[in-house]
């Protein structure tokens, strides 16, 4: 993975206080990190970049839609998508990125390059089990829906109500709803 010259952020250069860069994240993005599980992306990001004399505060937002496709009926609908990261910098020795929340860097540093933690923020923000809003509402008409309303069981109530039962079990059934 090359990183993203255009998400690279030069602090040195920059006088202490907020600084805010911001971001149009699109498919493009997605393929640099050889992720393929988005059909489109329209997505804003918003980078509050605070200079310290010590160290750096990062706050990410992000907010905007990804184009994903229903786990359950494949069909393709827009996810919308809001979540927020905070990344605080400091100086030492060597690079150290084992905290999630805290990155090391060398003091001879003069950039860092955010675009691993966008990719990373978006694509934790998208939920697990993505569903189309239609299935939700009861909207959604799909031969895929369908095929599984068919195939699904019918309730135990139809089939026990067109047979006799044995009078063995229901004896035992009324132990079950005496107290």
């Amino acid at each position: 993975m090359k990183p993203l010259k255009a998400f690279d952020v030069q602090f040195v250069g920059l006088k202490l206080g907020a600084h805010i860069f911001e971001y149009d994240i699109e498919h493009t993005f997605f393929e640099h990190f050889e992720y393929d599980e988005f059909n489109d992306v329209q997505l804003k990001t918003t980078l509050k970049f605070q200079k310290k004399t010590t160290l750096l505060e990062l706050d990410f937002e992000v907010e905007g839609t990804v184009n994903v496709n229903c786990d359950l009926t494949n069909e393709a609908f827009d996810l919308p998508i809001k979540s927020n990261f905070s990344l605080i910098v400091k100086f030492g020795s060597e690079y150290n990125d084992d905290n999630e929340e805290i990155l090391i860097v060398p003091h001879g540093e003069f950039k860092i390059n955010v675009a691993h933690y966008i990719y990373e923020l978006i694509v934790l923000s998208v939920p697990q089990k993505r569903l189309h809003p239609g299935i939700e509402d009861g909207t959604l008409n799909s031969d895929i829906l369908e095929a599984l309303e068919d195939l699904s069981p019918k309730s135990l109530e139809n089939k026990n109500s067109d047979k006799d039962t044995d009078p063995r079990w229901d004896s035992l059934k009324k132990l079950l709803t005496d107290k």
